[in-house]
């Protein structure tokens, strides 16, 4: 095949997994918590319908099930299972928290170039639309959705707001409150947007320091709650029968709700000690 061939044979492959996704995802279209899965996709920067997520996630379930109890039984197919259902939300979760990261870094060179634009007599809109256009990333995108927004009619207050609720960013949040107050009591924006910019990089560097030395405490956290689940994860795989007694008596039972109560309890623990709010 030549390269025109070969990329029509892909985009034909593609259109063709969109068209089974959409198929199966009419399963989830009216359900409610579809809705609220879109949500988390949108903020995750993930484009991906929420009947969608759905419909994936069911199939690396239902694969996981499957290649489990084929191989190792049905211990295995549970384990398998339980990873496949689960494995979508940890990816969804993880690129939400990292667009969230890159959103944060950002935010310091978007308040130094409105400031700069307010300052050479723009207007907030103005403003917002430079950084739209000028800066790259998920910030710039935010900001062209809001953007968006007020030239479909929506009001600036509104469009900033719903700005605010969808990135979910505490630095975020300050400057749009101190933007929202500005324009119902007046003052110079750009002056408080410096102020706030000088804050937001203090919080950025007190975080790193916070960070670094609470890494000890937050990998004894990740490595207690994860090793307990693992090693029954695995045992479960190679031995179920030494497992099951926990199962089928009265003792074992009580022995493995213990030990799951005191597993949260600990990572519980754990997780207050290290978190430090700024």
């Amino acid at each position: 095949l030549n390269p025109h061939q070969e990329g029509f044979q892909k985009q034909k492959e593609r259109t063709n997994l969109k068209n089974i996704l959409l198929f199966f995802g009419r399963i989830f279209a009216s359900r409610s918590f579809t809705k609220r899965i879109e949500e988390e996709l949108s903020k995750a920067g993930i484009p991906l319908r929420g009947e969608e997520f759905l419909v994936i996630n069911t199939l690396t379930f239902l694969g996981g099930a499957a290649f489990g109890l084929i191989f190792r039984g049905i211990g295995a197919g549970i384990v398998f299972g339980a990873i496949g259902f689960f494995t979508p939300y940890l990816v969804m979760k993880r690129k939400k928290r990292q667009r969230l990261e890159k959103i944060n870094g950002e935010i310091g060179d978007c308040l130094t170039v409105m400031t700069n634009s307010l300052r050479a007599g723009y207007s907030l809109q103005q403003t917002m639309d430079l950084v739209s256009n000028e800066m790259t990333g998920p910030l710039a995108e935010e900001f062209r959705k809001t953007i968006r927004e007020i030239n479909f009619g929506t009001p600036t207050e509104t469009a900033l707001s719903n700005l605010a609720s969808h990135v979910e960013s505490e630095d975020v949040d300050l400057m749009i409150t101190a933007v929202l107050i500005q324009r119902q009591v007046g003052g110079n924006l750009a002056e408080i947007l410096d102020n706030i910019s000088h804050t937001i990089r203090e919080r950025i560097r007190i975080k790193g320091e916070i960070k670094t030395l609470t890494a000890q405490g937050r990998i004894s956290g990740l490595i207690i709650g994860l090793m307990p689940p693992a090693v029954f994860a695995i045992l479960l795989v190679i031995n179920p029968d030494y497992i099951r007694v926990l199962f089928e008596s009265k003792t074992g039972f009580l022995l493995m709700l213990g030990g799951i109560l005191s597993e949260l309890f600990g990572v519980l623990i754990i997780k207050k000690i290290v978190h430090i709010e700024v």
